[in-house]
């Protein structure tokens, strides 16, 4: 089975692009984050024609995830995260797809920090972390799959000495992390490529792309059951070069089937 993880940035603006990777890549099922458009105006039919059924959780302009199942419709469990009534964000989406519980998510950027940005993004972070673990305590097959605006370690950001103080690689956020991963989650991608220097996002501006000057910040997070069954991990990182793309790379996963 395999498992991606896309940052569309605005899936209607970048919808041939996405369609194009689909029929490329053949996921089984794809996390989409920045959908950048309101629940009306997510382009299901298009998607639909591709051959995948779909749910997702729209913002106007801003935000938006998605879960796209391959010949199957995801089957919703969850919507948001608990812990902040208040919180209108639309950052989180859960279903179930071929017996995987998957959970789709944006983390906040937290920029500028410190400030009330960097605050709503560590908040975020502990609802998160406790949600995951109680989708450990259920001991289902889980994965929490998305962009998390947080480069772990030196190996996932080109310069780390120029991002000491941005909200991405805080200490705090990378504690964060790094906690959340202790639960018992296997960080899919750094567990197969332990000691490459891997990116997932090049920047627009600056020639990042031409100059390979870029961040890992779109992870795949696995339950003790799916790790035991990856085989294979990896960046489609040629899909940054195509024409109108997004500014991440799809991030996959390979997964045996279930004994």
């Amino acid at each position: 089975m395999k498992l991606a993880t896309f940052n569309i940035n605005g899936i209607n603006g970048r919808l041939p692009v996405l369609l194009r990777w689909l029929e490329e890549a053949a996921p089984d099922a794809v996390c989409l984050q920045e959908l950048k458009a309101p629940d009306g105006r997510f382009p299901l039919t298009s998607i639909e024609k591709a051959g995948y059924g779909a749910i997702w959780h729209g913002q106007k302009s801003w935000n938006g995830v998605a879960i796209l199942a391959r010949g199957a419709e995801p089957v919703e469990t969850r919507r948001g995260l608990a812990g902040d009534p208040e919180d209108a964000h639309s950052r989180y989406i859960e279903a179930a797809v071929r017996g995987i519980l998957i959970g789709c998510l944006y983390l906040p950027n937290g920029n500028p920090a410190p400030g009330p940005k960097f605050d709503y993004k560590l908040r975020w972070f502990e609802r998160l972390a406790a949600h995951a673990r109680e989708l450990l305590a259920l001991k289902v097959p889980a994965a929490l799959i998305g962009d998390y605006n947080v480069m772990p370690t030196e190996l996932d950001v080109y310069r780390p000495e120029r991002w000491l103080d941005d909200a991405l690689f805080r200490p705090e956020v990378r504690e964060a992390f790094h906690d959340l991963t202790a639960q018992g989650w296997t960080d899919a991608l750094r567990a197969l490529h332990p000691g490459e220097r891997i990116y997932t996002f090049w920047d627009y501006v600056r020639n990042a792309w031409g100059r390979n000057a870029g961040l890992r910040l779109d992870h795949l997070l696995l339950s003790p059951d799916l790790a035991r069954r990856l085989t294979a991990a990896d960046v489609d990182r040629h899909v940054r070069g195509w024409d109108r793309t997004s500014d991440h790379a799809p991030v996959w996963i390979e997964l045996e089937p279930a004994a």
